[in-house]
């Protein structure tokens, strides 16, 4: 039997998703609803897959997929929405998949089938977007973005003004302006609201 440790927040969601997996014949050995657990859980019970929730009260599960990766667990991660930067990244860490919320729960039963039997499963529709990022096809928006360019842009997701990141970054008017013009043109935006929406948009903010 298949065992995997399921990482989600939400109660209600956690539930369905159990029985689901349940009536499949999959066992749940453990639920988990932060980063911290998930590892902890995933160290102690050994599962096969890791069912793991992107958006964690104390981060984002994708920086946890090495460690799963390490505790001999192969990661499947479910999300809301992605992008093919996220899913790319979700790769990149040796993750095993990613599967949309939306999914209907035998589509999320049949993932985790497939992820046991050793294959990587993604959305069709981030999938060659995947392809193009992972074999440097297409750049990552952001990939270019300074440290304090990456700085700027969580300012200016926090919707603070050009004064405030002047003050917040401890550097001249002048300088956080130039800091906010690079951010736009390496992002292709027009405005700083549509910076903000890109960056998250490619998984660049959380």
């Amino acid at each position: 039997m298949t065992r995997v440790v399921l990482v989600e927040d939400h109660d209600m969601v956690a539930e369905a998703i159990g029985l689901a997996l349940e009536r499949a014949g999959i066992e749940v050995v453990a639920r988990a609803t932060t980063v911290a657990a998930a590892l902890a859980e995933t160290r102690r019970s050994r599962p096969d897959i890791v069912l793991l929730d992107r958006r964690l009260p104390d981060g984002d599960g994708t920086a946890l997929i090495p460690e799963l990766v390490r505790a001999g667990a192969r990661v499947l991660v479910l999300t809301g929405e992605a992008t093919a930067s996220v899913a790319a990244r979700v790769a990149e860490s040796g993750g095993a998949g990613l599967i949309l919320k939306s999914a209907r729960l035998d589509e999320l039963v049949e993932a985790v089938r497939r992820v046991a039997d050793g294959e990587v499963v993604f959305d069709a529709k981030l999938l060659s977007g995947v392809l193009d990022r992972l074999t440097g096809r297409v750049g990552l928006a952001g990939a270019t973005l300074t440290a304090r360019e990456q700085e700027t842009l969580l300012l200016l997701a926090d919707g603070a003004g050009t004064d405030q990141i002047s003050s917040r970054l401890g550097v001249a008017r002048n300088t956080a302006r130039n800091h906010v013009q690079r951010v736009l043109d390496k992002l292709g935006a027009r405005s700083k609201l549509e910076a903000v929406s890109i960056a998250r948009r490619e998984g660049l903010l959380d």
